[in-house]
C-alpha cells in the first residue's frame, strides 16, 4: 500500500534525461548533495530514518545524503530533476518502499547498482486505525469505525525491527564496499546493541502501566504498541492526511473515557488541529509522540533518533500511568 498517491510528476524525469548529468549540480547537507570526496562509498537515503542507519553504519567511510529535507513531511516528498540526477549518481540508494511513491519510482528507474528497500530486510504487518488489544469501550459496541488498512511502513519505531533492518544494511555495504567491509561489521553491531538496549528501556518502563491504551492522529505507532503490549487508537489510520468519520470521533471519545486515556498525541511535522479539537471536546490532553520521520532543530526532543526515542518512551509513561 503507498500511503500516499502523490505520484512523482513524469516532467521530472523527462527534466533529468534531457538536461544531462553536466548540466546539474548540487550543494551537500541540504538534502541535495552531489556526493562526497573521491573514494567516498556515496549514499543516498530516501528520509531521516534511512540516513540514521547509513551514517551510524558507515562512519567516515560513507558520504551520506537525504532526499527529504529536515522538516519536510516525507510523504509528501516528489523528486526534483537533480535529485534523480543525484540517485544515478550514488554507489548506492537506501529506501523503505511503499512509503513514498515518487521515491519508488525513482530508484526503480535508476541503473544504481546497490539498491537497499528496508522494507525487505523485516517483516510488515497490516494495520489498520486500532493496532494491538481492543479498548474497552468496543468490547461492548459494534458501532466503532475501523480501518481495514494495508502493510504498514512505520517499522523504524520498533526497535527491534529497526535492528533488523540494521543489520541488512550493514551486510549490503559490506558487500558493496567490501574494502571497509570491517568497520561496516562493527559499526552494525555497536548499532544493534544501542537498539537492543532502547528496547529494554521500553519493555522496562512501559511494563506497568494504569492503561494500555493511547490515542494518535495518525496509524504510525502500530509495531511499537505491539512490541509493548498497548494499543494504538488512531484518530485517522496509515494516510496523514485522511479525515476522520463522525463515528470514529465519537468512538474515540467514549472508549477514551472507558478506558482512562488522559493524552491525545499529535506529530511534530503534522498540524495538531484535528487532535486538539478531539482533546478538547473529551477533556483529554495534548503532547507530541514523534514518529520521527525528520529531526528539525527546534521541535525535535532530541538531536537524533535515540534522543527522540527516549523523549516518546517519557511521553508514553506520562499518558499511560506508569507506575
Amino acid at each position: 500500500m503507498n500511503v500516499r498517491r502523490r505520484l512523482i510528476p513524469a516532467l521530472a524525469t523527462t527534466a533529468a534525461t534531457a538536461l544531462g548529468l553536466a548540466t546539474l549540480s548540487a550543494c551537500s547537507g541540504d538534502g541535495s548533495a552531489d556526493g562526497g570526496d573521491p573514494g567516498t562509498f556515496d549514499v543516498v537515503a530516501s528520509f531521516y530514518p534511512m540516513a540514521f542507519l547509513a551514517e551510524q553504519i558507515g562512519g567516515s567511510h560513507v558520504h551520506v545524503s537525504s532526499l527529504t529535507e529536515p522538516g519536510q513531511e516525507p510523504h509528501d516528498l516528489e523528486i526534483s530533476a537533480q535529485q534523480t540526477v543525484q540517485v544515478e549518481k550514488a554507489d548506492a540508494v537506501l529506501y523503505l518502499k511503499n512509503l513514498q511513491p515518487s521515491v519508488d519510482k525513482t530508484v526503480a528507474a535508476s541503473q544504481v547498482k546497490t539498491k537497499i528497500d528496508a522494507a525487505s530486510l523485516t517483516t510488515l504487518e497490516k494495520h489498520g486505525n486500532e493496532v494491538g488489544g481492543h479498548a474497552a469501550e468496543h468490547d461492548e459496541s459494534d458501532d466503532h469505525d475501523h480501518e481495514s488498512g494495508g502493510l504498514d511502513p512505520h517499522i523504524w519505531l520498533d526497535p527491534v525491527r529497526y535492528a533488523q533492518v540494521a543489520e541488512g544494511v550493514g551486510k549490503a555495504f559490506e558487500k558493496a564496499d567490501p574494502d571497509h567491509a570491517a568497520a561496516y561489521k562493527k559499526n552494525t553491531a555497536a548499532l544493534v546493541e544501542k537498539l537492543d538496549a532502547l528496547n529494554t528501556k521500553f519493555e522496562d518502563g512501559l511494563a506497568d502501566t494504569r492503561t494500555k491504551v493511547f490515542i494518535t492522529t495518525h496509524a504510525a505507532f502500530g509495531y511499537l504498541a505491539e512490541r509493548y503490549g498497548l494499543t494504538e487508537e488512531a484518530i485517522s489510520g496509515l494516510d496523514p492526511d485522511s479525515e476522520p468519520s463522525g463515528a470514529r470521533v465519537k468512538a474515540l471519545e467514549k472508549m477514551a473515557k472507558a478506558d482512562g486515556v488522559s493524552t491525545v498525541f499529535y506529530e511534530t511535522l503534522v498540524s495538531d488541529k484535528t487532535a486538539k479539537t478531539i482533546a478538547g471536546d473529551a477533556g483529554l490532553k495534548t503532547d507530541v509522540l514523534d514518529p520521527i520521520e525528520g529531526i528539525v532543530k527546534g521541535k525535535s526532543r532530541g538531536q537524533d533518533y535515540f534522543e527522540v526515542q527516549e523523549a516518546n518512551l517519557k511521553a508514553l509513561q506520562t499518558a499511560l500511568g506508569s507506575k
